[in-house]
C-alpha cells in the first residue's frame, strides 16, 4: 500500500536542502545556494518554510563583519526526512498486479 508523502518535502528545492543537510549536518546559506543552484530569494523562502515546520533551525551571526546564516536540521527534520524516504520506498517496493 502506498503511503502519503510529506507535501513539504515534495518540493525539489526543499528536498535538496534536506538531503544535503542529512549528510552535512549543517551548512552556510551560500553553500546551500551553490549546492542547490537556487536563487537567494527562492532559497530564503524555502528555508523559511522548513524552519516554520520545525525541520531546520537557522542561526544568523557574523563572520569578519559579514552576515552568516547557518542552517541545521532538527531532530524533527531528521525524522521527517527518514519518514519521507521510507514512505517513498513503498512506491518502488509495491508489487504490480
Amino acid at each position: 500500500m502506498y503511503q502519503d508523502l510529506d507535501p513539504l518535502l515534495l518540493s525539489q528545492l526543499r528536498l535538496a536542502i534536506m538531503s544535503y543537510l542529512m549528510v552535512a549536518q549543517e551548512a552556510e546559506f551560500n553553500v546551500l545556494k551553490e549546492k542547490t543552484d537556487a536563487t537567494a530569494g527562492n532559497l530564503s523562502a524555502q528555508l523559511s518554510k522548513l524552519q516554520e515546520a520545525g525541520y531546520i533551525v537557522m542561526e544568523k551571526t557574523f563572520r569578519n563583519n559579514y552576515p552568516l546564516t547557518l542552517c541545521r536540521l532538527t531532530p524533527q527534520g531528521m525524522a521527517a526526512f527518514e519518514d519521507f524516504y521510507r514512505d517513498l520506498k513503498t512506491y518502488f517496493d509495491a508489487k504490480g498486479g
